[in-house]
């Protein structure tokens, strides 16, 4: 390659990075102009399942992002909004916003936790700052128990998934890829609170 290509081609590479960097969220816009680089997409298919069709209750555990422990043990009685991510996820990053729109909704009455299956507390704590999230993550990545879990009930390759369990702990409800409106989760939450009320 001649020198005056190989100058080119820098230049063309350093205005790519400068334009990334004047983006509030460059992986984000990639997602929303359509581009699927590096991720494989749910399709926005959103599952609900009546009650004799669920199966058993699900418990799971695991440390935090900030190194705490979370139990859904300790969650009994309450509905449970499990969202799977990671930080470079562009869709997990377009929805982050959305899911702690509703926590904030419902407050300590439902139970939130992240299930972050690729990053390590270094990378899942600036993603968190960045967009507000106040509810736990577990960190997924070693051992995978939590995904261990949900086996069959989160395809690998569709994150981000949300998972919405009644009050005994049972998958009542799925959303495979990107959730696009809060008034979904909402009305699902809002639903399952109602059951034997």
């Amino acid at each position: 390659m001649s020198r005056a290509a190989t100058a080119f081609a820098a230049i063309g590479v350093s205005a790519a990075l400068l334009l990334t960097g004047c983006s509030s969220d460059p992986l984000a816009e990639q997602y929303r102009e359509g581009s699927g680089k590096n991720y494989i997409a749910g399709d926005g298919t959103i599952a609900e399942f009546a009650p004799e069709n669920r199966e058993a209750p699900v418990e799971f555990s695991g440390e935090t992002v900030d190194g705490l422990e979370f139990d859904s043990a300790e969650q009994d009685g309450k509905v449970m909004v499990v969202n799977f991510w990671y930080a470079a996820c562009a869709p997990c990053r377009v929805e982050a916003p959305i899911l702690q729109e509703v926590h904030e909704q419902f407050g300590e009455d439902v139970a939130f936790v992240g299930v972050n299956v690729r990053d390590q507390a270094g990378t899942a704590a600036p993603f968190e700052e960045k967009f507000g999230i106040t509810y736990p993550s577990i960190l997924d990545t070693d051992e995978g128990r939590v995904q261990l879990a949900f086996a069959g009930k989160v395809p690998p390759a569709a994150v981000p998934t949300t998972l919405v369990l009644d009050r005994e702990g049972r998958v009542a409800a799925r959303i495979l890829g990107q959730l696009k409106d809060a008034s979904i989760l909402s009305t699902i939450v809002t639903g399952l609170q109602g059951e034997g009320a």
